[in-house]
Order: structure tokens, then sequence, then C-alpha cells
């Protein structure tokens, strides 16, 4: 008697595949939409100290991973760090990085500045994508990228100087970081749970932060609000953006987290008072539109590719 063996149904597979990436793009949407939570929620805030914001959003960063490890562990968090080894290392670095290079650029240059230099990670994100991973860009992205671009050029075109060269710098570091983090995760998701880097991001961003920050005397309300950011607006979008990671391409995890430009006005908005120029809605539903259109079209096309037999 033989057991027959059935051959994989490239239609389901091509089916859950398609699955898979929207809900992996949903997800880098949420959290675009909790990064985005950063400027409004900080006009809250009593004392805006920058320096200050970022040491205390990284202790309550990391204190929310460290729960979050030990519940999913049931017991020690520290083991699935040490298991990372050096890609945790890197990964964790390039977080620091980021959680502390932007913070550290608007003190140095126009919010305008740094957003646009902020634009330029889906291109970095996909010319390193494809030297490390050999990932192609197919023309369609490439559209949706510089589209996405000039929209951010377009929402933030009137406040953009020619001054602030070393504020632009060391916003640089941002896209920088998170294209090399990204493809990282990327390259390693399948043999080791990067999600622990996050927390060493964390720690590496308040030690270094902390001789510049001490002493510090937030209120009540302040430290309430910035608990409020290390979890929800750092932490959680952070460790889900590294599960995301599995079914996105570098650029795509980049480009889709350009709406943390368009939406951070909003809040702003919301909580600020902030009025929002014409410009800047037009830019942000070009974003928008392009991000759309690439998800779209993308998905569209590749159940196209597979049918059912």
């Amino acid at each position: 008697m033989t057991v027959e063996t059935l051959a994989p149904d490239p239609f389901e597979h091509a089916v859950l595949a398609s699955v898979r990436h929207r809900r992996a793009a949903l997800t880098m949407a949420f959290c675009a939409l909790c990064w985005s939570s950063a400027g409004g929620l900080v006009r809250l805030l009593d004392r805006q100290d920058g320096i200050e914001l970022t040491f205390l959003r990284s202790v309550f960063c990391a204190l929310a991973v460290i729960v979050l490890l030990a519940w999913r562990r049931r017991g020690s968090p520290l083991a699935p760090v040490m298991a990372m080894g050096w890609p945790g290392l890197i990964s964790g670095l390039m977080w620091a990085i980021m959680f502390t290079a932007f913070t550290i650029a608007i003190t140095m240059t126009t919010v305008a500045n740094t957003l646009l230099v902020l634009s330029l990670a889906p291109f970095f994100a996909a010319v390193l994508g494809r030297m490390v991973l050999r990932e192609q860009v197919v023309s369609r992205t490439w559209v949706a990228m510089s589209a996405a671009g000039f929209g951010i050029w377009w929402m933030v075109r009137h406040g953009i100087s020619v001054e602030g060269y070393a504020g632009m710098a060391i916003a640089l570091a941002c896209p920088l970081a998170s294209a090399i983090n990204v493809v990282t995760l990327r390259k390693i998701h399948t043999r080791i749970d990067l999600m622990p880097a996050v927390l060493v991001g964390a720690l590496i961003s308040l030690v270094a932060m902390a001789p510049f920050a001490l002493p510090f005397t937030p209120s009540p309300r302040d430290v309430a609000i910035i608990a409020f950011l290390g979890i929800f607006q750092l932490a959680l979008p952070c460790m889900l953006l590294v599960r995301a990671t599995r079914f996105l391409s570098p650029h795509e995890v980049a480009l889709i987290a350009l709406l943390e430009v368009v939406l951070s006005p909003i809040w702003a908005w919301l909580f600020g008072g902030e009025a929002m120029s014409a410009a800047t809605v037009q830019g942000g539903l070009l974003v928008i539109g392009a991000l759309v259109a690439n998800e779209f079209f993308g998905t569209s096309r590749a159940a196209a590719t597979v049918g059912p037999t």
C-alpha cells in the first residue's frame, strides 16, 4: 500500500503569501501611526527638553520590552537577548541611533530639513536590500518612492533652510540606520529572533543620554506622558516592525514608514492646536496615494501571476 503525498497547491500558497503580506503592510501602517503620535504628545509636556525626553522615553521603552520578554519566555528576559549574538548587537545599535539622532537633529536644524532627510529612507533601504539580499525593486515601487519623496518635499518646502547642515548630517543617520536595521532583520529573521534588539537599543540610548539628562525633575504629568510614549509610541511599534519584516522587503518597510511624516501634523493639530496648511494636506494625500497604489497594484499583480487550475 502506497501513500500518496499531495503536492502543495501553488494557488493556495500564493493566496497565503498575499494575506501575510497584506497583514504585514497593515502592521507597518499601524507602527507609523504609533510613531507619529510623538509630535502631538510632546506638545502636552510642561517641560520640552529633548535630551531628557529621549532618556526617559528609552527608560520606559526598555522596561516595556523587559516585561514582554519575561512574559513570553516565562522567566528571565536576558536569555533571548544573549541568544541574538552579533546580529542583535548590530540591530540594537541601529535602534539606538534612530532613538536619539532625530531628537538631536531637530535641535540643530529645522524640522522641515529633518523630515526631508528622512524621506530618503526608502531609497537607502532599496539600494542596501539589493546589495545584501539581492531583492529587486520594480519600477512601480521606484515611482511610488519618488512620488512619496516629492509629497514630503511639498509638505515642508516652505520651512526648508540652507542652514543647519550639521543637523541634517545627524538626521541622515536615521534613514541609514533604519536601512541597515531592516536589512539585518530581513536577513536573519528565519534563524534568530531579533525582537529583543529593541531592548538593546533602548539601553544604549538611555546610557548615552544619561550624562546629559541628569539631574531631571519632570512633573508627574510629564512622566505619565513620557511613559505612554516609551511604551506605545516606541516599544510596541518597534517590536511589531520586527515581525513585519518577515513578509515585507526593506524598501516596502521604509516606504510605509513614511506615513509617520504624514500623520504627525494630524496629532499636532489634535493636541497642540497647530493648523495644517494646504501644502501639508496636499503632500500628505500624495504620499498616501503613492503607498496605496504601490501596495494595491503589487498585490493584484501577485494574485494574477498564479491562478486556480
